[in-house]
């Protein structure tokens, strides 16, 4: 901790910082053509929408009783010039189900001081931490339901209707930022996430939430440049670490980029594997050649001690000028991690564009079968979303299913839901948003994970597009309120 002539030396510095950044945001050039993430499927909503007794096609099964919640980007008020497309103002849209019908569909802004002012409505309460915008995973942690962003804001908390919104950092438990990506161990309840902030390029945090939504460990780590680290995974014995070559940049900072983050050549990429219990001396980093991966589909203990993870892999990603991802994956991939001769051994699973991995949850961090993935176009400037397929992947078979919803019908990513607590893996349901631009309206649709390829068990018709976000989840009535 600095003495308190320090923090004022620092502060004085970061406010100099920002003013800069800020006199050279209002200074950039508009992109040529327009911003792709303002445009065409990315457009935004420009209003807060709840409808009720949904038209259905085919029956929606009776064991999904609760919320199918999905959050993006939607900006209130965008500069095309600075926008970036992982920056816009946070977006929640909920689907209700029960016994058999669709009860609603609402959209609603997370209410940070900026929807606030843009809006003329009062802003969200509670505590803020370095910013307010959250925009990327919304899940149940502990028996609420959280927004979530990394890099700095605390989470915000929805009730049932996503109407009463308030930022708590757990309880005021949770110290620095959060991650939006955390994974509840099945094991012990627990939801294990990788922390960063962009003001302190020089540490993340292992962060544990116990089953009660209280942190419980806040772990420090020394790392170099400002990693971003949007995933992390877990095993029995480790949370696996991913610093990779995607970092702070204060060039694009100081030009007035909205996301400061860029390739850097310099970072040595290295996976971490740090015990669950241990300190940041105890973590062994592994070497592994240059990459990217946003997500992680699962990891676990081989018996031979190595770590299997398997992630969705660019070769690069944000370079200059990127207003949004801006590299061809290189596709499924199995990162075998060996701490003894820390090394990292790289083979391709499936090389077809995709992204977005999702497992049977229930054996996060331990051996499995299955992962479903979205497919991505094969070409960059399509901006992420531009497939109209998903990927059915059996890892023990080796095999892969495709299931095609059809010309300019876009599917987002599907999480996969258990029939029932105790049914087999990849016994259940997958469910995620599919946008048909040549209708301008959207679709929840529910498939059966083992008729993967057949038509759907059931589709909720949403009369509108809603733009492509980031992460859903399915909330079971009781959970999360």
């Amino acid at each position: 901790m600095g003495s308190p002539i320090e923090t004022l030396i620092r502060g004085t510095v970061n406010r100099g910082i920002a003013a800069l950044a800020d006199f050279n945001r209002k200074r950039l050039p508009p992109p040529p053509g327009g911003n792709p993430f303002l445009t065409g499927i990315h457009t935004p909503l420009t209003e807060e929408l709840t409808l009720t007794d949904l038209a259905v096609t085919g029956t929606i099964p009776a064991a999904l009783n609760g919320r199918y919640l999905r959050i993006g980007p939607n900006p209130a008020s965008a500069d095309p010039a600075s926008y970036h497309w992982f920056t816009g103002d946070g977006m929640v849209h909920g689907l209700a189900l029960a016994d058999g019908r669709a009860q609603w569909y609402r959209n609603r802004w997370i209410r940070s001081n900026a929807v606030a002012q843009a809006l003329g409505v009062g802003a969200a309460p509670g505590p803020r931490h370095v910013f307010d915008t959250v925009n990327t995973n919304v899940l149940d942690i502990g028996g609420r339901t959280f927004a979530l962003v990394e890099a700095g804001s605390y989470p915000v908390v929805l009730d049932q209707t996503l109407d009463d919104q308030a930022y708590d950092p757990f309880g005021g438990t949770l110290r620095g930022s959060y991650s939006a990506h955390p994974h509840r161990d099945p094991k012990t309840g627990e939801y294990h996430a990788i922390c960063y902030e962009g003001q302190d390029p020089g540490t993340i945090r292992h962060v544990v939430v116990n089953a009660a939504g209280q942190v419980v460990r806040e772990e420090p780590v020394a790392v170099r440049h400002g990693p971003m680290i949007h995933d992390c995974a877990i095993t029995d014995r480790f949370v696996v670490i991913l610093d990779l070559p995607v970092t702070f940049s204060m060039k694009a900072h100081l030009a007035g980029h909205g996301f400061p983050y860029r390739w850097n050549p310099a970072h040595v990429g290295r996976i971490g594997l740090m015990p669950r219990h241990g300190k940041q001396d105890d973590v062994i980093w592994c070497a592994i050649e240059p990459g990217f991966a946003f997500h992680v589909a699962n990891a676990y203990d081989a018996a031979d001690g190595t770590v299997v993870m398997d992630v969705c892999a660019y070769a690069t990603m944000f370079g200059e000028g990127a207003q949004g991802p801006d590299a061809h994956a290189r596709g499924l991939e199995r990162w075998t991690i060996d701490p003894q001769r820390k090394a990292v051994t790289v083979t391709t699973l499936d090389a077809a564009a995709q992204e977005f991995p999702r497992p049977d949850e229930r054996w996060f961090g331990q051996p499995y079968r299955y992962v479903w993935t979205m497919a991505t176009p094969t070409e960059p400037e399509q901006r992420f979303i531009g497939a109209s397929h998903l990927y059915a992947h059996d890892l023990v078979a080796g095999t892969r299913q495709v299931h095609d919803f059809g010309p300019e019908r876009y599917p987002g990513e599907f999480v996969f839901v258990p029939e029932t607590a105790n049914a087999p893996e990849g016994h259940g349901w997958l469910i995620g948003l599919v946008v048909d631009m040549a209708q301008a309206t959207t679709d929840l649709v529910i498939l059966d994970a083992r008729r993967f390829a057949g038509p759907p068990v059931a589709v909720v018709h949403v009369p509108h597009r809603v733009p492509p976000g980031f992460h859903g989840n399915w909330i079971a009535q009781g959970a999360g309120q």
